[in-house]
């Protein structure tokens, strides 16, 4: 599956108040999924010694799988593609490290 074909079947289930014009809704629900996954990450290390079990690992999934979904909703109030927002960050990061130049030989 591509980014953008997930942003298309997320966009599907999208269904919060004034959607394409509320960029609000998401960006709360993603910083609440994000501190979902920081609270199952701070038990690991708290309740479980730092081993993460196939549980926790299947519950980290979950949650990053609602992130990536408010990620898509923000995408989509901002008129932005996953491909997009992914082919950006990839290019602004290979210039901050000089990536551009550099081989996996280096």
């Amino acid at each position: 599956m591509t980014f953008d074909e997930y942003q298309k079947l997320a966009s599907l289930t999208a269904g919060y108040p004034n959607r394409k014009d509320n960029l609000q809704y998401p960006t709360l629900g993603l910083a609440g999924e994000a501190g979902e996954v920081a609270n199952i990450v701070k038990k690991i290390h708290r309740d479980f010694e730092g081993i993460i079990t196939e549980e926790i690992r299947n519950k980290l999934k979950d949650e990053l799988g609602d992130c990536l979904w408010y990620i898509a909703a923000c995408a989509d109030e901002l008129g932005l593609s996953l491909e997009e927002i992914a082919r950006h960050n990839v290019e602004k990061l290979a210039t901050r490290y000089n990536l551009l130049h550099r081989t996996e030989a280096d």
